[in-house]
């Protein structure tokens, strides 16, 4: 059952990284770097001093930084756990796949933390800013599944890797928006 999952995964993989084109290459290389999303916390810095002001941007701070790290440092324990190697390492696939970055990363992949770490603030938004923000759940987990897609895309992680990252990260985003909620009501925010 497993030996044919993941068989399916690299299927897939190979499938969804093969329909890439030199056209797109640059827009994916662009969702996929961490840095290009500054513009987009910003926004959520703001609407969130709007919404629950210094002190509740405070909690807002300390849950998403808490958040990341945990999202994070979970993808490592189970990447170096259990050691399965990213596709553009494995020999099975590495010579007919597409590679677009100049480099492939560490060795291993499972589970994406790119997935992981723009779903989890992308679902603690969500949460906080249902009612509050109109279409910004919408937009976020839009933002979040094209920065997870694009790992695929370039070719440094299997469907399997950015799924499992997906939910991670959307449930430790659930897990704190509900404890930057109770947060926020001891503060009076």
């Amino acid at each position: 059952m497993l030996e044919e999952l993941l068989l399916w995964d690299k299927e897939a993989f190979l499938f969804l990284n093969g329909l890439g084109t030199e056209t797109w290459d640059g827009f994916w290389m662009f969702m996929t770097k961490t840095r290009n999303s500054a513009p987009l916390y910003l926004v959520l810095l703001y609407f969130s001093y709007k919404s629950f002001g210094m002190k509740g941007t405070a909690v807002v701070l300390v849950s998403i930084a808490l958040l990341i790290t945990c999202t994070d440092q979970l993808s490592n324990f189970f990447k170096y756990g259990l050691g399965r190697l990213r596709p553009c390492h494995d020999p099975e696939v590495s010579g007919i796949m597409r590679l677009v970055k100049s480099y492939c990363g560490g060795q291993y992949g499972y589970f994406s933390a790119h997935a992981a770490n723009s779903f989890a603030p992308a679902t603690f938004f969500s949460i906080l800013f249902y009612k509050k923000v109109k279409y910004i759940g919408d937009i976020l987990i839009l933002w979040a599944f094209i920065v997870a897609y694009s790992r695929i895309y370039i070719g440094v992680h299997y469907p399997l890797d950015v799924v499992t990252g997906i939910l991670f990260g959307a449930l430790f985003g659930w897990v704190f928006a509900k404890l930057a909620i109770f947060a926020f009501q001891k503060l009076g925010a």
